[in-house]
């Protein structure tokens, strides 16, 4: 009786363990290096994506402040903080975006899914 018991157990807490492990791998995971020549990439994506929708904008990236990413089987999301100035205000300061950019490099496809203003 006791060994049924011990094996149901065993059953329990490795699907309980299998479960919290799977919610840590597909999560968001912080951008270690904001400056990685990938990641500058998929902001400068992101920003030409933006200008060719809105032409009476235009757009320039500064920097990539922070980011995160969330890896999937089809590819990854980028979550992307970045600082970002208009070329026909050059003087005025930098203002922040949020962008997310979905990549399927297999499948050499980018999607802008979102790019809008944050509050700095």
């Amino acid at each position: 009786m006791a060994l049924k018991y011990f094996l149901t157990f065993a059953v329990v807490l490795s699907i309980l363990c299998t479960a919290a492990v799977g919610a840590v791998v597909g999560g968001w995971q912080p951008i270690k290096n904001p400056n990685d020549r990938a990641v500058v990439e998929i902001a400068k994506f992101a920003v030409a994506e933006y200008n060719k929708k809105h032409k009476e904008e235009a757009l320039v990236l500064v920097s990539v402040e922070r980011g995160e990413t969330k890896k999937e089987a089809a590819g990854t999301q980028y979550k992307l903080v970045l600082s970002i100035k208009n070329a026909a205000a050059p003087k005025w300061p930098p203002i922040k975006y949020l962008a997310l950019v979905w990549d399927k490099p297999q499948e050499k496809l980018r999607e802008l899914l979102q790019f809008y203003q944050i509050t700095n």
